[in-house]
């Protein structure tokens, strides 16, 4: 809604202007504390859409010759490729100037599932596991993760539902929670909890099942159990003692885990030992028994740790950039998660330049970046591009796209809804970074063999969040996280889960 801002200082001419107006517009009390003078909203002349003056537009539309041109190629070929600026493409090239030198193979394959924050992240674990055991090529298992975390965010989806009981259950909390019981999307908080309490194994040993690859009959099934037994669950707590209430509730988590065994097979105990066998890089054979919660632990030990230039995978923070909040301010969301009592979501909010900052020293150090962005927004997968200046929709709607970063989120236009990893970036002579290599998970099919370029100016955009090395922010941004965080609503966009 567009709206003026009536000046303080008036001419009389203007006043009596604004008398004349107010017949045909409607005063909105604005909120705002810099402009809190009246604004006025047009007033329609009628609400419904009139046929005679549409069909006046279109005839409008098509006497200008641009417009036929636009007709002519966008009804019959994609938008993306009559719109893609060449000149964006051969600009946005695979070169740069700090780059990882192990940034993991082979590039991994999400498929018709939504786990690519479980990807994300032990794409970045797995170049710690990489150097200590001189791999050439290592996957961890991200079933494994993936089958922990739906028996985790089933239970903690009942636990809400209990915790709800007062609420109204057409009421928009209740609604929030019914919506997605299960979902397959994360963040990275959410697997630092799998990793703390179940551990990894490698994919060899726990590889993907048909339903992890394909999720959706898996968590329609899943989704629809859970909100049958939500509304059993709330009919019990007004008749009910707790403990049948907690009998009934272990039922149905047990009803649960029965159907993640048959889809996706039993997975290793996070305590019992495997036994992985495999050959180094140089060929030799060597084997290793763990258990999977020690495999993890791994990652934090000395060898580990110094492979990885002195940084622990585990005690990475997130960052995130939400020009709506304040800066320096600590950050979570209410009923988001999935281990009940486990670690919650937490962003500490900066600006872009201590995002990108750190970005480049983990770069810069041989480590991978977890970031969370908007992958849909001005991006091609075929040539793996995304740049704010890749399509001209000017060109060919003669609509003009202007909104702010902190606006898409207000208004539901953009969400940070999908996770991948950062390993190379160009600078500038000054040290300015110009565009990003990503490493995605769609396979070597998406982009070039499987990686994106990111020019700066979409990072700008449309990057949300980077989870990095606390020695690589000022000491005043670590000691954000000791702060009461501020709680946003589970429906807010900071609340969007990676897929």
């Amino acid at each position: 809604m567009s709206a003026h801002n009536l000046s303080e200082k008036r001419s009389s001419r203007a006043i009596a202007s604004e008398r004349d107006v107010e017949k045909d517009y409607v005063f909105v009390k604005g909120n705002s504390a810099a402009s809190p003078t009246p604004q006025l909203c047009s007033k329609s002349s009628s609400p419904n859409v009139s046929i005679v003056a549409t069909e006046e537009w279109v005839r409008q539309t098509l006497k200008d010759p641009k417009n036929r041109l636009a007709l002519a190629a966008l009804s019959s070929n994609p938008a993306a490729s009559v719109l893609k600026h060449t000149s964006t493409v051969i600009a946005d090239t695979q070169t740069f100037n700090h780059k990882i030198a192990l940034e993991g193979s082979p590039v991994t394959n999400q498929r018709s599932s939504g786990r690519c924050w479980l990807f994300a992240a032990t794409n970045v674990f797995r170049v710690a596991i990489m150097k200590k055991y001189e791999l050439d090529k290592f996957e961890l298992s991200q079933a494994y993760l993936f089958f922990w975390d739906k028996v985790e965010k089933a239970n903690f989806f009942l636990e809400n539902i209990l915790d709800t009981v007062d609420e109204p259950l057409d009421g928009r909390l209740v609604a929030s929670l019914l919506a997605s019981p299960v979902g397959d999307g994360g963040q990275w908080d959410m697997v630092a909890n799998l990793v703390a309490k179940y551990g990894l194994v490698p994919q060899s040993l726990y590889p993907d099942s048909f339903n992890a690859e394909n999720t959706a009959f898996m968590d329609r099934l899943i989704t629809a159990k859970l909100r049958e037994d939500a509304l059993r669950l709330r009919a019990m707590c007004a008749t009910s003692s707790r403990h049948s209430i907690a009998g009934e509730k272990e039922q149905m988590m047990q009803e649960i885990v029965r159907i993640l065994t048959i889809s996706l097979g039993p997975p290793p105990a996070a305590s019992e030992n495997f036994t992985w066998e495999f050959y180094d890089k140089d060929g030799n054979f060597r084997t290793q028994t763990t258990s999977p919660v020690s495999f993890a632990k791994e990652l934090s030990d000395a060898k580990a740790i110094r492979a990885c230039g002195g940084t622990d995978v585990h005690k990475l923070l997130s960052l995130v950039n939400d020009p709506r909040n304040e800066y320096g301010q600590l950050l979570s969301v209410e009923r988001l998660g999935n281990v009940s009592n486990g670690r919650p979501i937490t962003y500490v909010n900066v600006d872009l330049d201590t995002m990108k900052k750190a970005c480049i020293a983990m770069i810069k150090r041989g480590i991978p970046v977890f970031f969370g962005s908007d992958v849909g927004k001005y991006s091609d997968g075929s040539t793996g591009i995304m740049d704010t200046s890749l399509f001209d929709y000017e060109l060919g709607f003669s609509v003009r796209l202007g909104l702010e970063k902190a606006q898409r989120l207000m208004t539901g236009e953009s969400a940070m809804t999908h996770a991948m990893v950062l390993t190379a970036v160009h600078l500038s002579p000054s040290g300015a970074p110009i565009r990003w290599r990503v490493e995605n998970s769609w396979s070597t099919s998406a982009g070039t063999d499987g990686y994106f370029v990111m020019s700066d100016a979409w990072m700008d955009q449309f990057c949300y969040q980077a989870v990095v090395d606390p020695a690589f922010v000022s000491a005043e941004v670590r000691k954000v996280l000791q702060q009461q965080p501020k709680m946003l609503p589970l429906w807010d966009p900071m609340g969007a889960l990676a897929l």
